[in-house]
């Protein structure tokens, strides 16, 4: 095990947005916004195993979502906005392009301490705990609260051209609005919520294969580029290209094995291939928690999301490790471990 300080991830909180779209309305919804384009009848859901998804209302905002799931966390460790040191807003969505939409939470909060965001895809808050988790061993910061905010909703492309936009289109139709938080603070070694494992990696040449491209400094005000748009076999092939081997060396070298878990969150994009990824990891399949079927892909907020559900549905023992697993466009893969 490492000889690092320690730190521990405790009140976590997660949650949907409200409003919530069978994969038939979705479909319904690409038939009516196109001009005589109609999609082969039920093709998301065998593509995703996809059935529901969460939109949030016209008024919401990627920061409200955080704001929500932050004011959740600290009640349930009753603990205020002042006790917190640090907060990091780790999203793949934001409000603005300027400033970080961490300003925003800590308004919305009542927050007085200094923010940043982190932002890496469906990866980020993932890297916002181990941001956290550095600060704090650095000695920086005591208590840091990482909240992500995900509206997907508001760059899927419902009017479509013809069959091959539709293709590359079809993510923004699996994802869900979702919120979540999260507090990292400094613990004893052995404290529940400890972090025992950490280690990320990527595989950046296969930037292109999924992209959000409006807003960044090469495409600044088309609008057509606010959309989304993915090749998702190219992307399969680039996930496929991780040697699976580096998780298990990195895994073994902080004294865990793919057989130790009592349970394993994964992020979750389509039904099929988590198959296939939990199959290549070494993962038994029965300790994978779903929630893509009945939530879609929460984005950032997929892995806090099934963090709730091993708690609410008790499938680890105290003390037994939990291994969460990230994947995101890019592309990366970041794996982390904690005692339950």
């Amino acid at each position: 095990m490492s000889s690092r300080p320690s730190s521990r991830i405790v009140g976590v909180s997660a949650h949907v947005a409200e409003h919530v779209l069978t994969i038939e309305e979705v479909e319904a919804r690409v038939v009516g916004a196109s001009d005589g384009f109609v999609p082969p009848t039920g093709v998301l859901g065998r593509l995703t195993g996809v059935r529901r998804i969460h939109h949030a209302g016209p008024d919401t905002q990627a920061s409200d979502l955080a704001a929500q799931a932050a004011r959740t966390s600290l009640a349930s460790l009753g603990l205020a906005v002042a006790d917190v040191d640090l907060l990091v807003f780790a999203s793949a969505s934001q409000d603005l392009v300027e400033p970080a939409t961490a300003h925003i939470v800590a308004d919305l909060l009542g927050a007085r301490c200094p923010v940043m965001d982190v932002k890496n895809a469906c990866n980020s808050w993932l890297n916002g705990v181990q941001v956290a988790e550095a600060l704090i061993a650095m000695g920086q910061y005591e208590r840091v609260l990482v909240v992500t905010g995900e509206m997907p909703s508001r760059a899927a492309r419902w009017s479509v051209r013809d069959a091959r936009q539709f293709v590359e289109s079809v993510p923004g139709y699996t994802m869900s609005d979702a919120g979540a938080a999260a507090l990292v603070e400094r613990a004893s070694p052995g404290a529940r919520g400890e972090i025992l494992h950490r280690w990320f990696t990527a595989e950046s040449r296969h930037w292109s294969v999924g992209q959000l491209p409006a807003g960044g400094t090469r495409h600044p005000r088309d609008v057509d580029k606010g959309y989304f748009v993915m090749d998702g076999a190219r992307l399969r092939q680039a996930f496929d290209s991780v040697d699976v081997e580096e998780i298990h060396r990195a895994l073994k070298a902080d004294g865990l094995g793919a057989e130790d878990f009592a349970a394993v969150a994964v992020h979750q994009v389509a039904m099929p291939y988590l198959d296939v990824f939990a199959a290549r990891l070494g993962l038994r399949r029965d300790l994978v928690v779903e929630t893509l079927p009945d939530h879609g892909n929460c984005a950032s907020a997929t892995l806090p999301l099934q963090w709730q559900q091993i708690e609410r549905l008790d499938l680890a023992g105290r003390g037994e490790p939990v291994l969460l697993v990230g994947l995101a466009g890019g592309i990366s893969v970041g794996t982390m471990a904690v005692r339950w």
